[in-house]
């Protein structure tokens, strides 16, 4: 298959999960998203039609679907509906582009399938729901790659400029857990140039390629590393504290 036709079955496969979504879409609105323009949306509409799926326009409003061609709907209540529109919300808000691609494309997928009256219901919430992004939170795009590196044990080579001294290393790592601050999200890997494990804020990334090596996964649980970390760093303060003693009573 083509690029261009691979691209355009995505795209087609993309409007009938968005006409499942919402109860009417303009061609302004769908050639927006899409990035193409409007006369393609027409032709797209028109091949959905010839394959079968029935699509009712209105004029000068938009599109719709035919009410009763919906996949068989999810049973989620309405409160856990209500919980979806929420995160996505939150998730929204997150500083890493492809895992809010990621997610909102899932939770497109889920908003298709939901039964009619819940969906409206969750159509109206979300407009109702409303975030502030922090403006100088700086924006990532490797959380998804990453998440994926991580569960098939891959090697990661990336470029990061370290804190301290604002210098740019490569380095070959086996990504082992994320976690996420007020302020980045943060990967714990061990790091193979410096023969331990470290941490990688994912905004101080400038460079990310998955490698085809995988690794051998690490024995050491999360709650084992955070005990590690801990005992490493009260021995640090231990030597420190001695180092200070000397100093002030030589």
């Amino acid at each position: 298959m083509e690029q261009n036709d691979t691209k355009r079955l995505s795209r087609l496969t993309a409007i009938l999960t968005l006409l499942q979504t919402k109860s009417l879409l303009t061609s302004t609105e769908l050639s927006k998203k899409f990035g193409v323009s409007v006369r393609t949306i027409y032709r797209d509409i028109r091949a959905l039609e010839s394959s079968g799926v029935p699509i009712l326009t209105e004029e000068g409003k938009g599109y719709s679907l035919m009410e009763g061609y919906k996949v068989p709907p999810v049973m989620f209540t309405e409160a856990e509906a209500n919980a979806l529109i929420t995160a996505e919300k939150l998730v929204l808000r997150n500083k890493d582009e492809s895992f809010v691609k990621s997610y909102s494309d899932a939770i497109n997928k889920i908003k298709s399938v939901l039964r009619y009256n819940t969906q409206s219901k969750v159509n109206f919430l979300s407009s109702r729901i409303s975030f502030w992004r922090d403006p100088n939170q700086e924006s990532t795009n490797y959380l998804t790659t990453i998440q994926t590196a991580l569960t098939d044990y891959r090697l990661v080579k990336i470029v990061y400029t370290t804190p301290t001294k604002n210098e740019k290393t490569e380095r070959l790592i086996e990504p082992f857990a994320l976690y996420n601050t007020k302020e980045n999200w943060v990967l714990i890997a061990w790091c193979r140039l410096r023969n331990n494990f470290r941490e990688f804020r994912l905004d101080r990334i400038s460079n990310l390629i998955t490698q085809n090596e995988t690794f051998t996964p690490h024995t050491l649980s999360l709650s084992e590393y955070y005990v590690q970390q801990m005992a490493e760093h009260e021995k640090y303060l231990a030597s420190e504290n001695r180092a200070e003693g000397l100093i002030n009573n030589p």
